[in-house]
């Protein structure tokens, strides 16, 4: 995973959190971790969320688990889009 793709999660995943007025501490707690600094890596685009973890967020921020990584999901879709472009192009 490209960095600013890391970035592009971490910025919904804090945008969600910021949201429903919830601390890195209250969400650590709900998902009965042992300290807020996997919440921090995740929001800093250090690390990403497990598939367990990306649903059970979305939970807490009453979303779908889709919507954490939605600005990724638009960024990939124009990326495929040219791709797909190209090589319709190249056929020709």
């Amino acid at each position: 995973m490209r960095k600013n793709n890391a970035k592009l999660i971490s910025n919904c995943l804090r945008k969600y959190r910021r949201a429903r007025g919830l601390t890195q501490k209250d969400v650590a707690r709900v998902l009965r971790l042992h300290s807020t600094s996997l919440i921090s890596r995740w929001e800093k685009g250090i690390s990403l969320p497990n598939t367990t973890n990306a649903f059970r967020l979305a939970v807490v921020y009453r979303t779908m688990a889709d919507a954490l990584f939605i600005d990724l999901v638009r960024q990939l879709k124009d990326e495929i889009r040219k791709s797909e472009a190209n090589v319709v192009k190249s056929r020709i």
